[in-house]
């Protein structure tokens, strides 16, 4: 899986780095179980700082989305089961749709974006 990452982006490299792995569990290139670089070599194949690769790999651990062990190694986890809303994702999407509403969007164009974005998401599209 090739991970992208945009200095010039407004979105901090670490956010880039996690959207980009949880996009490539999402669309089956990462796979359960499969091992993801060490922290510090992620960092040397993408030239940035250890501590901002090693701050992604906190936030997917947190997520449930990688595993880690003592020796820091990583691996991605198995998907969650039963397909639940979880609190942090329901606020997401309800933050999401405010802002949906406050650009005008209608409810069905709305449902049609998440729909679509799903989808691309789910093909391994790394495009918003």
């Amino acid at each position: 899986m090739l991970i992208q990452t945009d200095t010039l982006a407004e979105k901090p490299i670490y956010e880039q780095l996690r959207d980009n792995i949880i996009l490539g569990i999402a669309s089956g290139q990462l796979a359960e179980g499969e091992h993801l670089p060490s922290a510090r070599m992620l960092a040397s194949e993408l030239g940035v700082n250890f501590h901002t690769v090693n701050k992604a790999y906190d936030s997917l651990r947190t997520g449930g989305y990688i595993l880690t062990d003592r020796r820091k190694k990583a691996l991605v986890a198995a998907k969650k089961s039963g397909g639940a809303l979880c609190p942090a994702l329901a606020e997401k999407l309800r933050m999401c749709a405010a802002e949906g509403i406050c650009a005008g969007m209608d409810e069905k164009t709305f449902v049609q974006a998440c729909a679509d974005h799903y989808k691309k998401a789910k093909e391994g599209g790394n495009n918003g």
